[in-house]
């Protein structure tokens, strides 16, 4: 199966930027696509963005899009998430998942997705 290692967290001033990196760790990677989702203080988790793997196409949440662009390196078997312009709003803990073509499909419900990783925090201070 897959395993997912999330990195990049941290703490940052509103205006700032991190990247954070989802390795995925497996004999043979055969995942569909790969998704983060996060799940802020008080809330729902929430959807954020996905690449389908075949052909690099990408989803991205309305509440950050035109700042946070997802991206892969196949020959890592990573998936990056770069967030510009934080907000104090998209502190919360960011997870990466993997699914197959069920998750792409309907991406925005988190109990499709197959697998997930641990979570890095990230906190955005105004």
């Amino acid at each position: 199966q897959v395993q997912l290692l999330e990195s990049g967290g941290g703490l940052v001033q509103a205006g700032g930027s991190l990247r954070l990196s989802c390795a995925a760790t497996a004999r043979t990677f055969s995942s569909y696509c790969l998704g983060w989702f996060r799940r802020a203080p008080g809330k729902e988790r929430e959807f954020v963005a996905a690449i389908r793997w075949s052909d690099i196409n990408t989803l991205t949440a309305y509440s950050v899009k035109g700042r946070f662009t997802i991206s892969r390196d196949s020959a890592k078997n990573t998936v990056y998430l770069r967030m510009n312009s934080l907000k104090p709003e998209d502190t919360a803990v960011y997870y990466c998942a993997a699914g197959g073509a069920s998750s792409w499909r309907a991406y925005g419900n988190f109990a499709t997705w197959d697998y997930w990783g641990q979570g890095t925090q990230v906190t955005v201070s105004s």
